[in-house]
């Protein structure tokens, strides 16, 4: 699925529920995450879509180092030069996606939600056991956020993972939340504002009480990592995920 202008100038693109975001400005295209695998043909198309050729891609941005974020960056890295953003926390996971913390084991989690299968399997299928993490990161820093297409404002996030950062927007009033405020649990298969499930979760404790960062960019527009965006404030989406809490 790609939508155009989600927000003013950002676009969105889901594929086996998990999103990236195109952020462009008269300086080029930045990326937000970079789904999975076999996402890249649709990122082709969404650059088409917005009239802007792969040339115009100035930075990847990685909200944080999880193989459903980290995806095609290392090939759009080799083969564009594209530079690859991430927190300095979340380095580690980026070069290493699959070897992350969390609270509880995912295994169990399909016998306990089977809602959530069809899910997993889509991303499965989209490459998610296959992918190749990226080593030559930079430093996301506020600075060097600045510096990017869109000129967001770094929201750091931790809990999900340790160096997990949002992405504000302020002039177009939308605010990137990555995983750190969902509005589908790809674990669980629950919808609505939430925390990622503890399957995937450094520490829930954190996690949560990092949602008042991100109620702190008072945006209007929530652009998560996994569902759909959220048009009615940050606020509405932080309050029901603190009710939800963690699973």
């Amino acid at each position: 699925m790609i939508r155009t202008d989600i927000a003013p100038g950002i676009h969105y693109l889901e594929h086996a529920r998990t999103n990236v975001y195109l952020v462009e400005d008269d300086d080029g295209v930045l990326l937000v995450d970079t789904g999975l695998p076999r996402s890249k043909g649709l990122l082709l198309e969404a650059m088409e879509r917005i009239g802007r050729p792969v040339g115009d891609l100035r930075a990847i941005v990685l909200t944080h180092g999880h193989f459903d974020h980290v995806g095609t960056a290392e090939h759009l890295r080799s083969r564009y030069g594209i530079p690859v953003y991430c927190h300095p926390d979340d380095a580690r996971i980026a070069a290493h996606p699959y070897s992350y913390e969390r609270e509880r084991t995912p295994f169990l989690y399909p016998l306990r939600y089977p809602r959530a299968v069809p899910g997993l399997a889509r991303m499965t299928a989209a490459g998610a056991l296959m992918v190749k993490g990226v080593a030559d990161t930079l430093p996301l820093t506020p600075e060097a956020a600045a510096a990017l297409p869109g000129a967001p404002l770094l929201v750091p996030t931790p809990g999900h993972t340790k160096g997990h950062c949002g992405l504000h927007f302020p002039d177009r009033d939308a605010v990137i939340s990555g995983d750190a405020l969902v509005t589908l649990d790809p674990y669980t298969g629950h919808p609505g504002p939430q925390v990622v499930a503890r399957a995937a979760t450094a520490d829930t404790a954190t996690a949560l009480r990092s949602l008042e960062a991100l109620r702190a960019t008072a945006a209007r527009t929530v652009l998560p990592g996994h569902g759909f965006p959220w048009r009615a404030g940050v606020a509405t989406a932080v309050a029901q995920a603190l009710e939800v809490g963690g699973h």
